[in-house]
């Protein structure tokens, strides 16, 4: 039988255990990494100066021990002095046979609840794109003829006239545009699996956001430089940051700050709704000090054809979301006025791909 001990070791989210005087009396593993420091190093020391909840919750703590209640607290923010916030959820209880003592259990992003809607939103999303792509292949030929059309008519009316066949081609030109763009889109190939410097990915964008549509920003580097290599294809890594670069540098138009920051997160897990799952320790942002996504669709913004933008095609993003999915990572995004931050989450390489690169 399984011993109690091996139990609480193999626990996939960070545990402590907290005695009558609000002190930790002991941590699994994951609770160890989700500090990032050693279980010796916070054993009799005050919970609440090893972990900071964004949250009144010392009341409600002390209400759950004295009634002998469980507590329940969900989407806040937790961190402590190692780590950034994180979203969690907490779940404090008595502990069975020692009544002085609590157990708390951290839930960091694990997204269960959220894989289900996610695996929806990307059956909707393919579905969608599946019939664009049908439509533009339908819709191309015959705007190509009206596009002839109207030049032809050009060359043989008055002046007042040409306006009109001059808006006939310049729309007609930027609805094919559109439509090429969603053909992109549905024909992106397969990743070509490698282990990826990522700082290297990160720099190759912020030169070239620098020298083009980026220019008038200020593009600033805070990286892990112990950072481990990263499981993906660097092309469509590069793409998807100057997909952000871009959004960030068009919403900022008369200038501002982008922060690229990357860390090590060794708790967070992508866990789908059908209890698999998978470590994805890289931690990536993109950090920009512009106005904001809009709120009427910030829960949106990874779908086909959302954009906050007046002339957007919304498929940017879209692009984004299907390229780090195809990865196996996630991407997130947290947005208030003068602070956006996308967020991605990917594997690192494992021990055998460094022996194919090598072959």
């Amino acid at each position: 039988m399984t011993s109690d001990h091996s139990i609480w070791t193999s626990l996939p989210v960070p545990a402590f255990i907290i005695d009558a005087a609000d002190r930790i009396t002991d941590v699994n593993s994951s609770g160890e990494g989700f500090l990032n420091v050693s279980r010796k190093a916070v054993l009799g020391h005050p919970v609440w100066d090893q972990i900071a909840v964004d949250a009144p919750l010392e009341e409600a703590f002390l209400r759950a021990r004295q009634q002998g209640t469980p507590l329940f607290v969900n989407d806040v923010d937790v961190g402590s002095g190692n780590r950034a916030p994180l979203q969690c959820a907490l779940q404090i209880a008595p502990l069975v046979g020692h009544p002085s003592s609590m157990i708390m259990i951290i839930s960091p992003r694990e997204l269960a609840g959220r894989m289900t809607r996610g695996n929806t939103v990307k059956s909707a999303a393919q579905s969608a794109i599946g019939m664009a792509e049908m439509l533009a292949h339908e819709i191309k030929n015959p705007l190509a003829g009206i596009t002839g059309a109207a030049q032809l008519l050009s060359m043989n009316i008055t002046p007042q006239d040409l306006e009109l066949t001059d808006l006939i081609v310049e729309e007609s030109r930027r609805i094919v545009k559109l439509l090429e763009q969603v053909e992109q889109f549905g024909n992106l190939s397969q990743p070509d699996f490698k282990p990826v410097n990522i700082h290297d990915v990160l720099d190759r964008a912020r030169r070239s956001a620098l020298l083009g549509f980026g220019a008038h920003m200020a593009i600033i580097e805070d990286y892990d430089p112990s950072l481990p290599l990263a499981y993906g294809d660097p092309d469509q890594f590069l793409q998807v940051v100057l997909n952000l670069l871009r959004n960030a540098s068009e919403a900022a138009e008369g200038g501002g700050t982008i922060r690229l920051r990357t860390y090590f997160e060794h708790s967070f897990r992508l866990r789908r709704s059908d209890g698999s799952g998978h470590s994805l320790p890289l931690q990536i942002e993109i950090i920009d000090d512009g106005p904001g996504l809009p709120e009427k669709i910030q829960g949106d913004i990874f779908d086909p054809f959302v954009s906050g933008k007046e002339n957007g095609t919304g498929l940017g993003l879209a692009l984004v979301s299907k390229i780090v999915s195809d990865h196996d990572g996630w991407i997130s995004a947290e947005s208030v006025p003068g602070r956006t931050v996308f967020r991605l989450s990917l594997r690192r390489a494992p021990p055998d791909a460094y022996e194919k690169e090598s072959i």
